[in-house]
Order: C-alpha cells, then structure tokens, then sequence
C-alpha cells in the first residue's frame, strides 16, 4: 500500500512538472502537488526515477529546447530563454551534459528530415491520453578508445545477462574512475566475442590510453574510432513505461534507410549500444555506421 501511494505521489509530481515546466516552479510546488514535504517528495522522486525533481524538469526543457533546434530558424540565446535558462552559456553547458554535443552542433548535424514520429496511446490515471513520441537521429563520432566490459555466457538482451551474471555488474562499472561516457548496454558483433561468450554485455568506454585497474572477471578491448547513428526517443510519463519507450524507438530504427543521407550500417565495426532508460530523457540507442564511399 505504501509503494502504491509513493507512485501516486510521483504520478502526481509529474504531472505538475508537464503542466508548468516552462514556468519558475520550485521544489517546494512540486512537493505541494504529491501533498509531501519537500525532503519526503525528493527522496520518492528519486527512488522511483532515479534522478530528483529539478534534474527532471531541467531534462523536459533541455528535450523541448532540442526539438526547437531542428524545427524552427530561433536563435541559441531566444531558445535558451524560451526554455528558463538565463544565458547562453548556462544553457550551452546543460545541453551539452545532456546530448553530448553543443546547441549549436545539435542543430547541424540533426536536419529536420533525419527526426522520425509516431502517435501512440498511453493510459493515464484519469483515462487515455494521446501523445506525440519524436524521435532525434543524429550521427556521432566516438574516437579511439578502450571498453572495459563483463562477458556473459550467451544472453542476447539485458534480462537474460542479469541472470547469467547479476546486476550489480552495473555497481562495479560504476566505481571505476575516468570513464569517457556514462556506462552503457552493448551488443557486442561477433567478430568481437570469443566463443562461449555472450552478444550482450555492460560495459564502459575509457580513453585509448587507459592504464588503470580492470575488475576480475572483467576484460578490456581497444576499440577503433567510429560513427554512429543515434536514436533518441522522447521523455514518457512512467519510469514502467521503459518497454514502450524502447520499442518505439527500434520501430524507427527499422524503418531507418541510412542511405538517405549518405551512411550506411556497418554493425561489424562496433558494438551496437543501449543507455538505461529514464523516464525524464527517453530511450537512446546508438548503431555504428560508415559513410557510403562514391565508386
């Protein structure tokens, strides 16, 4: 009963955080709308979405920001503002922690016709509610690094690795200082697995020039550089939405002909990789891809 009225609590945070997001809201709203203290509407927030309410409400606004981007001619700063950010360069930075790349990149590299869409249904708690899932696609390059990664048995998908080698795998990836990225879920091609090895690992990108410690049990590649095409699916409503949300990105990823403009898959190259899914960022996934040379 207890965890029943945390979810509502949390249910009801998010809908406020949607109703006023671009508004000067603070924490102390937020937790009047789950009738909770502030310390108490934090600490469920968070437990049921692993990240507190402001870093949700800064995510919801850095995605709308991104989608403004693409869409319309607005400049970086009336966008920035437009956003509840009060400068450029605040701005700039929140983006860029969150997309890996500048406003300005962000806007370059994702033209208009590379973001796919789809309408799907989601039930809430007054009834059925009709929402817009926007998919960002936008070609990154990864340089030449090194990947500390542990090997299961055969798991093909991350339920099945949990069983074969538990999940606080992701606990030890996490206290290993220096990591180029946040640690990641990857399908690994098989001319990167050795025989009696899994295709789905956890693992995590470090510099080329890493020299430090490696978990026993834990193995270490190089990786070559590399560019990938990665799909980023919009915010939901419910972290146990995840499922959704991940399927509706691999829907794009299917219907993706990265010949369109001018890549082509090159799954061999690189493993193929899955962020955790948060309910406050969306479903990322990223697939290696060449440039179509011109014979």
């Amino acid at each position: 009963m207890e965890n029943e009225e945390k979810r509502s609590a949390v249910w009801r945070m998010k809908e406020f955080i949607q109703a006023h997001k671009n508004e000067d809201i603070t924490l102390e709203d937020i937790a009047r709308a789950a009738q909770y203290s502030p310390w108490h509407a934090l600490r469920a927030f968070a437990a049921e979405t692993g990240r507190t309410p402001m870093a949700y409400v800064r995510s919801l606004r850095l995605y709308e920001a991104a989608v403004r981007l693409v869409g319309s001619e607005e400049s970086v700063l009336d966008i920035a503002l437009a956003a509840s950010f009060g400068s450029h360069e605040g701005f700039t930075k929140a983006f860029a922690r969150e997309y890996a790349m500048s406003p300005s990149e962000f806007r370059r590299r994702t033209p208009p016709k590379a973001v796919h869409g789809r309408i799907h249904t989601e039930e809430s708690q007054e009834g059925v509610n009709q929402m817009s899932n926007i998919i960002f696609t936008q070609v990154i390059e990864r340089p030449a690094r090194k990947m500390i990664l542990k090997r299961g048995v055969a798991a093909t998908h991350y339920f099945e690795y949990c069983e074969e080698v538990g999940c606080h795998i992701h606990e030890i990836l996490g206290r290993i200082d220096g990591a180029l990225y946040e640690q990641v879920g990857i399908w690994l091609p098989e001319n990167m697995r050795p025989a009696g090895t899994s295709e789905y690992c956890a693992a995590l990108e470090m510099p080329a020039d890493y020299a430090g410690p490696v978990p026993p049990g834990f193995d270490i590649i190089d990786l070559p550089a590399c560019m990938y095409m990665v799909f980023h699916g919009e915010p939901y409503a419910d972290e146990e939405d995840y499922g959704e949300a991940i399927s509706v990105v691999w829907d794009a990823v299917a219907r993706c002909n990265p010949a369109l403009y001018g890549w082509e898959w090159a799954s061999d190259a690189a493993p193929r990789f899955q962020h955790a899914p948060y309910a406050a960022r969306g479903y990322i996934e990223g697939r290696p891809v060449r440039m179509i040379r011109n014979k």
